[in-house]
């Protein structure tokens, strides 16, 4: 169990680091700027959310899988949408409609400040 928390851990954050930190950046002649670790910001432990907790389903898997196995480590990049639209709820506080935030992807500092600029403006 200890090896499926820390995939769905990593997963999360992993999902969190891609929707806010990991943009792609191109230079002029079309090349991309941003093509490994070293050029752009990922995820570290200092990025974990400080009250992080996983359980998991205590029942058998009902289906016939190999050896009984579940996917634990992709499911959670996708949860971490959460964390982009708690960013994006954040910011459709400072406007008057909450259904027009222009919030691009990954949500930036810049893109967070972009786009207050933008529902304050209505």
């Amino acid at each position: 169990p200890a090896i499926d928390i820390g995939q769905i851990e990593g997963g999360f954050v992993q999902g969190v680091g891609w929707l806010t930190t990991e943009e792609l950046v191109w230079n002029d002649k079309g090349f991309l700027q941003t093509h490994a670790p070293s050029t752009y910001k990922i995820p570290a432990t200092g990025d974990v959310p400080a009250h992080f907790k996983v359980d998991l389903w205590p029942e058998p898997n009902r289906e016939d899988n190999v050896h009984g196995s579940k996917a634990v480590g992709e499911p959670p990049l996708m949860l971490a949408i959460s964390a982009r639209e708690a960013l994006r709820e954040a910011i459709a506080a400072f406007g008057s409609d909450p259904r027009r935030v222009p919030l691009a992807s990954p949500a930036t500092p810049e893109a967070i400040f972009n786009a207050i600029h933008a529902v304050r403006r209505g």
